[in-house]
């Protein structure tokens, strides 16, 4: 805080004035996104049956509140980025199944309030390090394509396909492609600066700076980089592009812009989507063994620690004090990874609950969700009431003390209150889905799962989440009221085009409706996106 001009004795009433001006002062924000890390990753989610170390995340907790009952949009990334940034369910867009495609078109419309977009309009400066993974205005034409797609990757390895040496015509059109700015990305957006890689085990094998590629890429990643899991799809790449420099590299641009906005007037929103620990699985040299269990509970560890180096940043500039840090995962656990060689070293990724990244039962959207906000949030509280990434839009609102537009998070709801230490339901229902858009529908304790197809003997599931989190006793046939009741509020909020009140909101499609017929049903399967 800047040194008071007034002298040291003042009147009760100024020394008043002077106190409430400084609690009106906008904090500035950071949001931090992990990728992949399951609600068991974290010590202070899984005390009992979690091994990886994570003290940074756990301080935060302990300095903050932490929400047990927190959910993303879907078991996928895309998704549930959109939901974050947006406060408005993916499935209203044409994002009905899996996550955004290699090359694809953004999916955030241009005249979509963010986030960002919120904070600019309040005087903010803003900035996203990170992943994005929600599509460009990539510069590539319809002749340039087949240059740039169908090149192999992690499978193509195994099968002894893989290409590793780029045709000229492949480098001349990369060159040709990455000479241009990428428009329709972070900038455009809301965001005034972003730096990061678009999704880091897919091409282009490079950072983007705002809206150009650091470098032109004009190589292919050596096949080495698509053992285990770490590349997954084969593209153009720098040379000497290395997975384990990807997290490192952002904790240091965040950690600079603090330092360089601490200076300044204006406050600032972060949004920190970090590439970890998605794959690749490549954690850096320092963080090797570091876990004693494997390669993915090292990355864990690297993870906290660049969230730790972060809030560091934050207390060196001097602006902790006034900053609302909210930490989260954009989906569950990645059980492609492997479960059981965790779980026999006593690690269980999902905690208490079923299922991983891509399921609709809970481990597959229940994330951690912390919030910090010294002043405001009571350090050490814990929030069992029910919350959603489309609720940080309405909450930032809600701080900022301005108002959404009717057309702007349609499905979210402020929990300001609940960060204030109260203690009423801000939520009374809520939808997070699976990788193939078959959608769980929460109401209260009460959760609604559809069937994926109308194959025989498929059916609703049911469960009462207060008496049975791990969702192991389907109630449905006990309670077909109840399901009837859920069927009829998930088919009302796809009516109404949003779930908070307000007038009646139109989707970007035809939203898709559960269960889908068995023949479409097993087309849907084979076509799982690599996220």
């Amino acid at each position: 805080m800047p040194r008071s001009p007034f002298p040291v004795l003042l009147p009760l009433a100024a020394l008043l004035a002077v106190a409430t001006s400084a609690a009106a002062t906008p904090p500035n924000i950071v949001i931090i996104l992990a990728d992949d890390l399951g609600y068991g990753d974290v010590q202070c989610y899984n005390p009992g049956r979690g091994k990886i170390p994570t003290p940074h995340l756990d301080r935060l907790a302990a300095q903050g509140m932490r929400f047990t009952d927190g959910h993303s949009s879907s078991g996928v990334c895309s998704p549930s980025r959109y939901t974050l940034l947006t406060g408005r369910y993916h499935w209203r867009t044409r994002l009905q199944t899996g996550i955004v495609d290699l090359w694809e078109q953004p999916l955030i419309a241009p005249d979509r309030l963010t986030l960002a977009g919120l904070a600019q309009a309040q005087g903010y400066r803003t900035a996203a390090f990170g992943k994005w993974h929600l599509g460009w205005d990539w510069p590539i034409t319809a002749e340039q394509r087949p240059l740039v797609r169908g090149l192999g990757g992690r499978q193509g390895r195994a099968q002894g396909t893989l290409i590793t040496q780029p045709t000229p015509a492949q480098r001349e059109a990369w060159a040709a492609i990455f000479a241009q700015r990428i428009r329709g990305g972070p900038t455009t957006r809301g965001f005034e600066r972003y730096f990061g890689t678009d999704v880091p085990n897919w091409p282009p094998y490079a950072f983007i700076d705002n809206d150009r590629t650091v470098g032109i890429p004009t190589e292919l990643l050596p096949a080495r980089e698509f053992d285990g899991f770490r590349g997954s799809l084969q593209g153009p790449a720098l040379p000497g592009w290395r997975f384990e420099e990807i997290l490192g590299t952002l904790a240091d641009q965040a950690s600079a812009y603090i330092r360089e906005r601490a200076a300044r007037a204006e406050p600032f929103l972060i949004y920190l989507p970090l590439t970890t620990p998605h794959t690749p699985i490549a954690p850096s040299t320092k963080w090797q063994g570091r876990s004693g269990l494997n390669n993915y509970a090292d990355l864990v560890m690297e993870t906290d620690d660049a969230v730790g180096r972060v809030l560091a940043a934050l207390d060196q500039a001097g602006v902790a004090p006034n900053t609302l840090v909210l930490f989260s995962s954009d989906n569950g656990y990645e059980a492609g990874i492997g479960v059981k060689p965790l779980e026999v070293m006593g690690h269980f990724p999902s905690g208490p609950l079923r299922g991983y990244k891509r399921d609709v039962h809970e481990g597959g959207h229940r994330v951690p969700f912390v919030v910090r906000w010294p002043g405001v949030v009571k350090a050490g509280t814990v929030c069992d009431q029910l919350v959603h990434h489309a609720d940080v839009l309405a909450t930032l609102a809600d701080v900022l003390g301005t108002t959404l537009p009717a057309n702007a998070g349609e499905d979210s709801f402020s929990f300001l209150s609940l960060l204030r230490g109260g203690t009423a339901p801000i939520r009374p229902h809520a939808v997070s889905c699976a990788a193939s858009g078959m959608p769980g529908v929460r109401s209260g304790q009460w959760k609604l799962i559809y069937p994926a197809t109308a194959a025989a003997g498929a059916g609703f599931e049911l469960y009462d989440l207060a008496a049975d989190l791990g969702e192991t006793r389907n109630l449905a046939a006990e309670h077909p009221a109840r399901v009837a009741e859920l069927k009829a509020l998930y088919e009302q909020l796809v009516a109404r085009g949003r779930s908070t009140p307000g007038p009646t909101q139109a989707n970007d499609v035809e939203v898709r409706r559960f269960p889908q017929p068995a023949s479409v049903g097993k087309k849907a399967a084979k076509k799982q996106a690599e996220d």
